[in-house]
């Protein structure tokens, strides 16, 4: 019997359910990606998640060949919906098998390509390997999802056992990959047919060389974090540090495990000796990930709506003047550096520190007075790293109109923030060059600086720097009274 493995979130070869689950029930499995048109044609020709999609193809296709003999990995260009059950139907293939993805998309396409082939008498198999917990694993005393994270966190550190993070042995029954060379001729699929970008219609663009090379990029990225895991608790709020794990894009896209990550973090967290803070810190932070996806799972209207509905009242600013502010936010013009500074990170990287994009939904939604779900379409866009769960998380987080948001009272102050996260200025020099010469006193809010200091630096506001677009005090009390249809239900 011969099996088709769909990959789509999980680029890699080790440690991937639904690879080792075909290869140790079926005799032949081959091994399928899509570069599926329905999601490509809606991104911009220069997109860099697509040069690390082909990247990593590149990479997952040497693996397989590297496990078996003529083994490599079949790429489709098109509508997965359609491609997938055509190359099933080519490969004369008995099953499917791929990986859970729940975003309402994905869950949708998913849909139909398993009732196309189910129809036809292929079997369908589906499994988890994008979290450690998902779906309805984690759930309350009640049996209901929960919606605050603490607890959730509390819940998920009481199940973990090392069952939950131990490896699928893919190459234990890696001899049974398909040898491709005999489909050269057949069906139009050939062997190592990764295409180029401009294949299929795009153009260079800039990708980081921690991102490049697939998962052993994403292996090299991650014993280099462990080198300094230890410290993470104390430099991942500080933009200017090498604090991140960096590896967000990685997860995002599967070229690592979430559970060798999460094994290594937790054994290295809460070991017998009392373990490492910075490691039980990180460890958090892949449980947040867990929590945005069962979230999303439970309750898929957020990717529209707020999940607390009374937000859903709140009358954001529109019109000329919003859309004049969003444009200055969008490309670091909204005077304020620190805001300015991330917004520069993310333009021309594809990725921002996750501190900063704290601080600049804030500025967005509560000193612009902007609706989050226009910010969150602007981070859909612009990163690399993008995850519909955890911006949606994200950014409801910041509009306080999620689950566990910070009460909508609390307003982010960006002079404050920038001047506690980076102290010195060495992030906003590094965005911001025209402000270089500023001393520190005087970078997080140059207004405030005499026109002879600002001078003196070689800076003129309105000219070399904008000045603030908005006041923030002034913007606070008109945020506080812009939720005031939702404050009588803040605490519920």
């Amino acid at each position: 019997m011969n099996a088709l493995v769909w990959f789509r979130r999980d680029l890699r070869a080790d440690d991937h359910a639904a690879l080792y689950h075909a290869l140790r029930r079926h005799e032949r499995v081959y091994c399928a990606f899509v570069l599926d048109t329905e999601i490509l044609d809606a991104l911009p020709r220069a997109d860099r998640r697509v040069a690390f999609i082909l990247d990593a193809l590149r990479a997952l296709d040497a693996e397989l060949a590297a496990l078996a003999p003529g083994a490599g990995l079949i790429v489709r260009h098109g509508a997965a919906q359609a491609e997938i059950p055509a190359l099933a139907a080519a490969l004369g293939v008995d099953a499917l098998y791929f990986n859970h993805d729940d975003e309402p998309a994905a869950l949708r396409r998913d849909a139909a390509v398993g009732e196309a082939l189910i129809a036809r008498g292929v079997q369908v198999e589906s499994f988890k390997d994008h979290v450690v917990f998902e779906r309805s694993e984690i759930l309350t005393g009640s049996g209901k999802p929960y919606g605050v994270f603490t607890p959730y966190k509390n819940a998920w550190l009481r199940e973990i056992t090392p069952f939950f993070l131990s490896s699928y042995p893919v190459q234990r029954h890696a001899a049974r990959l398909a040898d491709l060379t005999a489909l050269a001729n057949r069906a139009g699929i050939a062997p190592r047919a990764i295409p180029s970008l401009g294949d299929i219609g795009f153009e260079p663009a800039g990708l980081s060389a921690a991102l490049t090379g697939g998962s052993a990029g994403a292996r090299r990225l991650f014993d280099e974090f462990l080198e300094r895991i230890d410290r993470y608790a104390d430099t991942r709020d500080f933009p200017a540090a090498k604090g991140p794990s960096y590896l967000s894009t990685h997860l995002r896209f599967g070229t690592i495990s979430i559970r060798r990550l999460a094994r290594e973090a937790w054994q290295r967290g809460y070991a017998p000796d009392g373990g490492s803070e910075g490691a039980r810190t990180w460890l958090s932070e892949l449980i947040w990930r867990d929590f945005y996806h069962q979230v999303l799972h439970h309750h898929p209207r957020v990717a529209e709506r707020a999940f607390r509905s009374e937000y859903d009242r709140i009358q954001w600013a529109d019109g000329p003047d919003a859309d004049t502010d969003f444009e200055a936010w969008c490309q670091g013009r909204t005077g304020y550096p620190l805001v300015d500074a991330a917004m520069h990170q993310i333009n021309e990287t594809g990725y921002m520190h996750n501190r900063l994009r704290m601080v600049t939904a804030s500025f967005l939604i509560k000193d612009l007075g902007i609706d989050w779900r226009r910010g969150e379409a602007y981070f859909a866009k612009q990163l690399i790293d993008f995850d519909l769960a955890a911006n949606n998380g994200g950014w409801q987080w910041a509009a306080s109109s999620g689950c566990d948001a910070q009460p909508y009272f609390r307003i982010f102050n960006p002079v404050n923030q920038s001047e506690k996260f980076d102290p010195d200025g060495k992030f906003i020099k590094h965005y911001l060059p025209q402000l270089a010469k500023l001393p520190p006193k005087l970078i997080h809010a140059p207004w405030l600086a005499k026109p002879a200091e600002l001078a003196a630096c070689g800076v003129v506001l309105g000219r070399d720097y904008p000045e603030p677009i908005v006041r923030h005090e002034t913007a606070r009390m008109a945020t506080m009274d812009r939720y005031a249809v939702v404050k009588d239900r803040a605490f519920e």
